[in-house]
């Protein structure tokens, strides 16, 4: 056994996957970005709720809203609230009882992995890490603050007044909030009291701590009291406004995936009742048993993902990004974007790179292999693809959340994309993940892995392992099945079709519709 041997398969495989492991176990204790995107949505939910038509009697009309909204929005959104409450509760406590142990711990050294491309890895003493859970402490109080503010309007707005008054007057008891918060308590408490308590900075604490509908129903509440009918209508035009734009928002945001939705599932149906009536699903089993012509073993695989893709990026990339004179933490929205870009840029080149070099000798490569025909039916496969994974992975969803209850951590980049609304960041991002990632991670995962393994394993088993790499990979425990249902899905295509880019139209249509989303519900 040579010396490269030795050092890939008894040095560096194991180093990559105990620090992957201690990554996926980091994110097992963080919060799911899909939380923050529910109440992201149901604020919208709320503003569309308060929508009237013109003719509000036109019962087609009441449909629409209805098929949007559903039948009981305000008791959905309080529903989300209460839910969304107990989870920042559960991850307060989680970081105050880190803290404590923190406090007991003498400093040491230790280098937490991080999500590759996007973060960093950083060393960070005992001391660095207790600071910055004590941020985290600060910000998850601040979120329970809020959550409890707007929590208490919903209550009210639904005739449950003493629970509302209850709501505001326990924040306002606690001592660890910014007393902003407790003055907007009780702001709200004095407008729902019996006798009412108008507050001379009412207006003022209303219009800086809510916002959207919260912000909007808490000043009719008070205009009303005011009996200021100048400002009650100026509001009441605003929120009918914001209300008709977050039904067009709604509409936008539900009805083209609900659509590719419908038709991946009839095509899924169609290729089940295929099976039945054929025996087996003929378009599916086009070249379904066909393994690629591999001349290479599993060490150069390793050596591709452990030295090209995981050193480069957990290791290598943020190595060089830490030595270039650039401010951490990046607070420009459109630096952070660049950023991003550039470490996915650095990473994805210093990967192909190893991947060439590794599989040089063997040029020139057998039939099949990372093969691009833009005369082809393609473009067939990657949109029937996307359609089709889509009532897959929402369904999977839909149980992963079960499985985690909010736990799991996510992509730091999602949650970058929805909080922005700067155009160039925004245009940044997208080509990173709807250009950029697409073509990188199909040609690793899709263009060398899956092919590889068919050396050793049946091509239905090449595309699971590959699919469960390809969501390992993202380093967050909440995407692990999710993006093994997509991975699937990309890798049938690939292998059905044979053309790289069939998968990378379908990865590239997922993510723009992902960002595209996430425009919409921040665009508040």
């Amino acid at each position: 056994m040579t010396l490269k041997r030795l050092i890939l398969i008894f040095i560096l495989t194991p180093i990559a996957v105990l620090l992957a492991v201690l990554a996926l176990f980091n994110s097992w204790q963080e919060p799911q970005f899909q939380s923050r995107l529910e109440l992201y949505q149901t604020n919208i939910a709320l503003q569309a709720q308060a929508w009237q038509s013109e003719d509000s009697k036109d019962d087609n009309l009441q449909a629409i809203r209805e098929a949007i909204l559903g039948e009981q929005p305000l008791e959905s959104a309080t529903k989300q609230y209460q839910e969304a409450r107990e989870s920042v509760q559960a991850n307060l406590d989680k970081v105050n009882n880190k803290l404590a142990q923190l406090r007991s711990q003498p400093e040491i050294t230790l280098t937490p992995p991080k999500p590759l491309p996007d973060v960093p890895p950083t060393t960070k003493t005992s001391r660095q890490g207790q600071q910055q859970l004590q941020q985290s402490f600060k910000q998850l109080q601040k979120l329970l603050a809020e959550l409890d503010l707007r929590l208490g309007i919903l209550q009210a707005q639904q005739g449950q007044t003493d629970t509302a008054l209850k709501t505001w007057s326990e924040l306002q008891q606690r001592s660890d909030i910014n007393p902003e918060f407790g003055e907007t308590a009780a702001a709200l408490s004095g407008l729902w009291n019996n006798p009412l308590r108008l507050l001379p900075n009412a207006q003022e604490l209303i219009q800086k701590n809510l916002e959207g509908w919260f912000r909007s129903t808490a000043l009719v509440k008070l205009y009303q009291l005011q009996q200021r009918q100048d400002a009650l209508l100026g509001v009441k035009a605003a929120q009918q406004q914001s209300a008709a734009q977050a039904v067009i928002k709604l509409a936008v945001i539900g009805t083209i995936p609900t659509l590719a939705a419908l038709i991946g599932l009839i095509l899924l149906i169609l290729l089940f009742a295929q099976r039945l009536l054929k025996g087996k699903a003929l378009l599916l089993a086009q070249n379904a048993d066909v393994p690629w012509s591999t001349p290479w073993d599993g060490e150069t695989i390793l050596q591709v993902f452990v030295v090209g893709f995981f050193f480069m990026g957990q290791i290598f990339v943020p190595l060089v990004i830490s030595l270039l004179p650039i401010p951490h933490p990046v607070a420009d929205v459109r630096l952070q974007a660049f950023s991003v870009l550039i470490s996915y840029l650095l990473v994805a080149s210093g990967a192909l790179l190893v991947l060439y070099f590794s599989l040089k000798r063997f040029f020139p490569l057998p039939e099949f292999w990372f093969r691009f025909r833009f005369q082809d039916n393609w473009f067939l496969w990657g949109l029937g693809g996307y359609c089709t994974a889509l009532p897959i992975v929402v369904v999977v969803s839909l149980i992963n959340q079960q499985l985690w209850q909010g736990q799991g951590g996510s992509n730091p980049l999602l949650q970058l994309a929805l909080e922005s609304q700067d155009g160039v960041a925004l245009g940044i991002f997208f080509s990173t993940a709807a250009i950029a990632a697409p073509f990188f991670e199909e040609i690793l995962f899709r263009g060398f892995l899956l092919p590889s393994l068919t050396r050793y394993l049946p091509v239905s088993g090449a595309i699971f392992i590959s699919s469960l790499l390809f969501a390992i990979a993202h380093l967050s425990l909440s995407e692990i099945l999710p993006l093994t249902a997509l991975g699937i899905v990309l890798g049938v295509v690939y292998t059905r079709s044979r053309n790289l880019l069939a998968p990378m139209l379908l990865h590239s249509l997922w993510n723009s519709g992902t960002l595209l989303s996430l425009f919409v519900l921040g665009s508040n």
